[in-house]
């Protein structure tokens, strides 16, 4: 088994310096993250979209832990402690988005927004993804202001934006995470190399409980079975080989299924479409 890089942990990358706020409601940030670097756990006053705009991300926040490749993008709610790993390296794109009190989402009415009370996963269209690399990426500085057709500009980017995110579809990417530290370990091992066993009592060993323990602890944790999580875990996996252009049989023999034909109907049977469509989307 190869051996996995050393994480290299660090601390949030001064979102300070891009503090959205209602003169100027929607910022941008860029950052380059090494393979297996790890952002650590922080939270902040506003929303936030991340758009990885090459190279996928690992985000976990609340209680689960989203894939973010780059046909897609994250977005957070505003005081929702959140962590990144670089599962390869990758090219981040952050928009903050200021929240008037009592209010979320990207400008959506009050009834509308309930599902942006949590986290979700968005396809990004072509449009929303030239948008946001248009938008400026310059840190606040007090002593150099922006200058009035920067921040016109950035106004009419943003409403674009906005409107492109109302009407992003969201996708069904994120894995729930558990309560209990034992199934937690469990879980990760299974997130960091989702092929290495075929089954339950196999994952089990070395865990502190057996696999009755465990698949119990996924039922009244998680409310689904072992193989149903694992499942969400294998689609996370494999839309980042296919971003890479790995062809679909190797998805299926590195994931551990015995044919491509088989992965794929694991792929129908939990979002509803062929691969060649799911894959490609955005």
């Amino acid at each position: 088994m190869p051996t996995r890089p050393r994480p290299l942990p660090r601390p949030p990358t001064t979102p300070h310096l891009f503090q959205p706020h209602a003169g100027r409601p929607l910022r941008a940030k860029r950052l380059k993250l090494l393979a297996a670097t790890e952002v650590l756990p922080h939270r902040h006053p506003w929303a936030q979209l991340t758009f990885s705009r090459a190279g996928a991300v690992r985000m976990t926040a609340a209680a689960g832990t989203y894939l973010v490749p780059p046909s897609r993008a994250l977005w957070i709610p505003p005081d929702v402690e959140h962590a990144v790993t670089a599962v390869e390296e990758a090219e981040l794109i952050t928009l903050y988005l200021h929240q008037p009190r009592g209010r979320c989402g990207p400008g959506v009415p009050a009834a509308e927004q309930a599902p942006w009370r949590e986290c979700r996963v968005l396809e990004v269209s072509d449009l929303l993804r030239a948008l946001m690399l248009e938008l400026d990426a310059t840190p606040e500085d007090p002593l150099r202001p922006p200058p009035p057709e920067r921040l016109q500009r950035d106004r009419l980017l943003a409403a674009v934006i906005l409107d492109e995110l109302r009407r992003a579809r969201p996708v069904r990417l994120g894995v729930a995470l558990p309560r209990d530290k034992r199934l937690r370990v469990l879980c990760q091992a299974v997130l960091d190399d989702p092929g290495r066993h075929r089954t339950l009592d196999d994952w089990a060993r070395g865990s502190g409980a057996s696999s009755r323990t465990i698949a119990r602890l996924f039922r009244q944790q998680l409310g689904v079975s072992f193989g149903q999580w694992r499942q969400q875990v294998f689609l996370t996996r494999a839309l980042t080989l296919a971003e890479r252009g790995t062809p679909m049989a190797r998805i299926a023999g590195e994931l551990g299924y015995a044919s491509a034909s088989a992965f794929t109907a694991m792929v129908r049977r939990t979002v509803g479409q062929p691969p060649s469509r799911f894959f490609t989307a955005g």
